[in-house]
């Protein structure tokens, strides 16, 4: 739940500008409730990036991988290296 925990943390203070949390569901749709816009998917990507030490190709930046928190976390675990 590390992973989950980390991106809800980002999204409320970089997006929502909040220290109360990310108050929606891991499944909810970032685009869908505006919470972020296509900037602001480019800012999730460079978090991913450099807090995971993983390699997001420009190809793999879609809804699928980029639109929830699960969904985001899910993306990440895939390209985490083995343990």
């Amino acid at each position: 739940m590390a992973i989950e925990a980390n991106i809800k943390e980002f999204l409320a203070k970089n997006f929502l500008f909040s220290d109360e949390g990310f108050p929606y569901g891991d499944d909810t749709s970032f685009l869908q409730e505006g919470i972020i816009d296509s900037l602001g998917v480019m800012e999730l990507v460079t978090f991913v990036q450099s807090t995971y030490h993983i390699t997001v190709d420009p190809l793999e930046v879609t809804p699928d991988h980029f639109d929830s928190v699960s969904k985001l976390a899910a993306f990440v675990r895939s390209k985490a290296p083995q343990q």
